[in-house]
């Protein structure tokens, strides 16, 4: 006999572990943002692969209405934070049960559009007793929900907030599922000022000691995911001159900050930096909202900013997630322009010079005065000082006389030149550069051979006005 073995073979049986069909809702950037109604297409939640007909009891008249429970608490919870919303967030509405919704025969009804709780939901009230009606095999869909006032009143964060709910008919599958609601990573400039325009039409602007501020308008970020505010610009400002004339400034001599705390004051550089004394975290209604604003001090903003003409640069922005994986750049373009301004004051204590000729030597040897301060002039534009007078001859009691205006030259304190006074401009002033409140000391004279044209005339009181005005180069 030829040995032979037995085998023994082992068998084991199990059940396959399954997942459960999760429900997923993707909402979209759009409907957060812009915080409008976000309403899905028909979604499976369960499936029927047997039943027709509902639950009944006692003799077929009572219903048994399917439900739903939330077994996870009250509300959706992040998966990755202890951020949570509401159940009132979502709300849902049977829509189909194998393609066609249920018959409401003897006074059944789709309930209205509500939310998940931890007590148990109807999601359909059968009619009252079992000839009413059933439904069809297949998918049961349902519609979800958010309307846009849950925008307004949450933060959704980045990530999924899920909720577990079971329901209570065996042959609809799963039994237990999650409801999860999935929030995109995004930010989006929803309000920004794209261009800034800034006027300069008075010089009390830059006798001001205070630090010059202009807003750049409100600034509304919309977000998901918590960010950092970056900004940058050239290294340069462009500068024309009221005359066509290119220049530069550093961007430096400009600071950038906020209405508020929202930002750190810093000056620009063509680097980009990080604005954020803190991160902008994810707010209620998903919106972050501050006034950009930039300063200039008042040395700079005279120093700098003074000359005529146009002042142009770009500030770069860009709101990056603090893991720098979302970028959202955004830019505003600055002008400020100076209008071509100029003053020339004289003090009250200055108006009058007075030439008294009561020696023999005033009339051999003429005069000649020099007023200190006696002109306070301010121009932004490179110019030229000239001087006149009203009239070609002096006047005697407001009538004129024979004594020519021209017997009286005026000048400057420093330089030679020396212009006889008549009605025919006269230059004493060569290539003034901008300049705010520049005193002046002023040079009269009357010759020897003015002060001779005087002999004779009558003793009395003669008299001139004299004008002084600019011309722009």
């Amino acid at each position: 006999m030829r040995p032979f073995l037995i085998g023994v073979f082992t068998v084991l049986c199990g059940s396959a572990a399954t997942k459960a069909q999760d429900v997923y809702l993707s909402v979209p950037e759009s409907n957060i943002f812009n915080r409008s109604e976000f309403t899905s297409v028909p979604t499976r939640v369960m499936t029927n692969a047997n039943r027709t007909n509902w639950d009944y009891a006692f003799l077929g008249l009572l219903p048994t209405a399917p439900t739903f429970t939330s077994v996870s608490g009250p509300n959706f919870t992040h998966s990755s934070s202890s951020l949570t919303l509401p159940g009132s967030a979502l709300l849902w509405q049977l829509e189909s049960m194998g393609g066609q919704m249920p018959s409401t025969g003897f006074s059944g009804y789709l309930p209205g559009f509500q939310s998940f709780s931890t007590s148990a939901v109807k999601w359909f009230e059968p009619p009252s007793i079992s000839l009413g009606g059933g439904f069809n095999r297949g998918n049961i869909n349902f519609i979800f929900k958010i309307p846009a006032s849950q925008f307004s009143a949450n933060a959704f964060r980045a990530g999924n907030y899920s909720m577990d709910i079971t329901q209570n008919y065996n042959d609809f599958t799963p039994r237990n599922f999650k409801t999860v609601l999935v929030i995109p990573s995004a930010i989006k400039w929803v309000a920004n000022s794209l261009t800034k325009y800034i006027e300069i039409s008075s010089l009390n602007d830059y006798r001001s000691t205070s630090t010059r501020v202009w807003d750049l308008g409100s600034t509304e970020i919309a977000n998901t995911v918590d960010f950092n505010f970056w900004a940058k610009a050239a290294t340069n400002v462009q500068f024309t001159s009221s005359k066509g004339v290119p220049g530069t400034r550093n961007i430096a001599s400009i600071k950038l900050g906020s209405n508020g705390s929202s930002l750190t004051t810093k000056a620009l550089s063509s680097d980009f930096q990080n604005f954020s004394p803190a991160n902008f975290s994810v707010a209620a209604g998903n919106r972050n909202s501050f006034i950009p604003q930039l300063y200039v001090s008042a040395e700079d903003f005279k120093n700098f900013f003074f000359e005529a003409g146009t002042y142009t640069f770009e500030l770069n922005f860009n709101a990056s997630s603090t893991d720098n994986s979302i970028n959202s750049l955004q830019n505003t373009a600055v002008q400020l322009k100076v209008l071509p301004l100029s003053e020339i004051t004289i003090p009250s204590s200055g108006r009058n010079v007075n030439f008294n000729f009561n020696t023999a030597a005033h009339y051999t040897d003429g005069q000649s005065q020099m007023i200190p301060n006696q002109i306070t002039l301010s121009n932004n534009e490179n110019f030229e000082l000239y001087v006149k007078s009203d009239e070609n001859y002096f006047k005697k009691g407001g009538l004129q006389t024979s004594i020519n205006s021209n017997i009286l030259q005026i000048g400057m304190d420093g330089s030679s030149v020396n212009v006889p006074l008549s009605k025919t401009p006269q230059k004493i002033l060569f290539n003034g550069t901008p300049v705010l409140d520049r005193a002046l000391n002023v040079r009269y004279t009357i010759s020897p051979a003015g002060a001779q044209s005087l002999v004779g005339q009558e003793n009395t009181t003669y008299s001139v006005n004299v004008y002084y005005s600019f011309t722009a180069i």
